[in-house]
C-alpha cells in the first residue's frame, strides 16, 4: 500500500513545502493538495517547489475540476512540471466543490467531467484531444505521462470513474462504503472493456493518533462536513431512500443546515456539529497506531492501493512521523 500526505496550501508556502519533505523522508510517495484559488493559495506553484526539494514523491490536486481553468491550461501546466521533474504528477479531478460554488458557480455535470479527463490526460501526453470543438495539441510535450484520478461517490459517478479514470479516489475510510464504492467502479471498468486491475484505488480521510479519542474527534469532525456536501448532492439527486445510495452514507446529514466554505476542511469549522461520533469514528482513523494499521489493512484486503492522510488538524507532524516510524512499514 502506497501512502500519500493531503495538505491545504495555506500560507506561507513554504510550511507546505516542508510538511511534503518531512513525509517524504517518512515513506509517503504522493503529496496532495486541496485547489480551491478563492480559499488557498495557487497549488501548482507550490508543486514546483515540492518537486524541487523532494526526489520520488508525486505531487497532485485531491482535487481540481474542469471548470475552473481550461483544460489546455490545465494540461499544459502538468506537462511543464512533467518535463522539468521527470512525469512526477498526478491529476486527481472531481465535479468541483468549493472551488466552484465559493465562486458562484455550480458544479460541473458529469458529462462535462468526462469529457475533460480524456482531454487533459491526451494534451499533457501529447496526444491531439478536442476541447470546446477544437482540435488541440501541445507540439513541445515529449514522453509525458499524467495519470488522472476521480473522485466520486454517487453511482453514475463511481460509473464514470471505472469507465475512464486511472484511479478512483475515495474521500472516507469506512470499510462497508469503500467495498460498495470500489465493486461499483471495478464493475464499470469491466463492462467498459477494460482490465478493473488497472484503476488504482486510493481512500483519503484524516488520521489523528493517540488515545484522547475525543480530542481526535473533534479535530477531525470537520472531514464528516466536507463529506457531508458530495452527500447532500446525491440526496437532492437520488432521493432519501433510492436504494441507489447507501443509506449508511445518507443517514447522517438529516440534522444538516448549511455550510460556510471560509471553514472548509479546518477543525474549527462550526458547521459539523451534526456529525456525530460515529460517523467520525467510521470515515477516518482515529485512535492508538494499532487501531490505524488494523483498519488500514482491512482496506488494503478490499483492494484500496493509496491511503492519503488529510492531515488538517493540530497534530500534522506528529501523525507524519507516527505513519513514517510504524504504520509505513507495517503496511508496506
Amino acid at each position: 500500500m502506497d501512502f500519500g500526505l493531503v495538505l491545504q496550501t495555506d500560507p506561507p508556502a513554504s510550511s507546505v513545502v516542508g510538511l511534503m519533505r518531512r513525509a517524504e523522508r517518512n515513506g509517503f510517495r504522493y503529496g496532495w493538495t486541496f485547489d480551491s484559488a478563492v480559499l488557498w493559495q495557487e497549488p501548482f506553484v507550490i508543486y514546483s517547489r515540492i518537486l524541487e526539494h523532494t526526489r520520488q514523491m508525486h505531487v497532485g490536486p485531491m482535487v481540481t475540476n474542469p471548470g475552473t481553468r481550461t483544460w489546455e491550461v490545465t494540461a499544459s501546466t502538468f506537462a511543464t512540471l512533467n518535463d522539468m521533474y521527470g512525469n512526477r504528477t498526478v491529476c486527481g479531478i472531481g465535479r468541483g466543490d468549493s472551488a466552484m460554488r465559493v465562486a458562484g458557480r455550480k458544479p460541473n455535470t458529469l458529462a462535462r467531467l468526462g469529457e475533460a479527463i480524456g482531454a487533459i490526460r491526451d494534451l499533457a501526453e501529447g496526444r491531439e484531444a478536442e476541447v470546446d470543438g477544437q482540435r488541440l495539441k501541445l507540439p513541445w510535450v515529449r514522453d509525458g505521462k499524467l495519470p488522472v484520478w476521480m473522485a466520486a461517490y454517487g453511482p453514475k459517478a463511481l460509473a464514470l470513474a471505472g469507465q475512464k479514470a486511472d484511479g478512483f479516489i475515495l474521500q472516507l475510510a469506512d470499510p462497508f462504503l469503500t467495498e460498495w464504492m470500489v465493486k461499483a467502479v471495478r464493475t464499470a471498468a469491466v463492462e467498459a472493456g477494460r482490465d478493473p486491475a488497472s484503476v488504482t484505488i486510493c481512500v483519503a480521510a484524516p488520521a489523528y493518533v493517540g488515545d484522547d479519542l475525543g480530542h481526535a474527534r473533534e479535530q477531525c469532525r470537520w472531514f464528516g462536513g466536507m463529506v457531508g456536501n458530495h452527500v447532500a448532492d446525491l440526496v437532492a439527486r437520488y432521493g432519501e431512500h433510492s436504494g441507489l445510495v447507501p443509506e449508511a452514507l445518507t443517514d447522517y446529514i438529516k440534522a444538516r443546515q448549511g455550510y460556510d466554505y471560509s471553514h472548509h476542511g479546518r477543525a474549527d469549522n462550526p458547521d459539523t456539529a451534526f456529525v456525530p461520533d460515529e460517523i467520525v469514528d467510521r470515515f477516518c482513523l482515529l485512535g492508538p497506531i494499532e487501531a490505524h494499521i488494523e483498519k488500514l489493512k482491512a482496506l488494503r484486503d478490499l483492494g484500496v492501493d493509496q491511503f492519503a492522510v488529510y492531515a488538517m488538524h493540530d497534530a500534522r507532524e506528529a501523525v507524519i512521523d507516527a505513519y513514517g516510524e510504524r504504520v509505513i512499514p507495517a503496511l508496506s
